[in-house]
């Protein structure tokens, strides 16, 4: 399963897999890549994750994206 975020307009998504967290880089296409660069501590939750990706990719904050945010999928 897939979460799926807007990281200050980036939309990107976690999975967990193996008690670890993936981050991906989310395409308009549907494609995604896998970030490397970045490790997720595995003990965070759902919303200290938000809190996280937030501190690391501040610095892509705008006015008009300041948050990162959850997107809701259909189930």
């Amino acid at each position: 399963m897939f979460i799926h975020l807007n990281v200050f307009g980036k939309r990107m998504s976690v999975q967990k897999k193996n008690d670890e967290w993936l981050l991906f880089n989310d395409s308009d296409t549907g494609m995604r890549s896998r970030v490397y660069d970045v490790v997720i501590p595995s003990d965070i939750d759902e919303q200290a994750l938000i809190t996280y990706l937030g501190d690391i990719y501040h610095e892509y904050a705008t006015d008009k994206n300041s948050d990162v945010t959850l997107i809701k999928t259909k189930a």
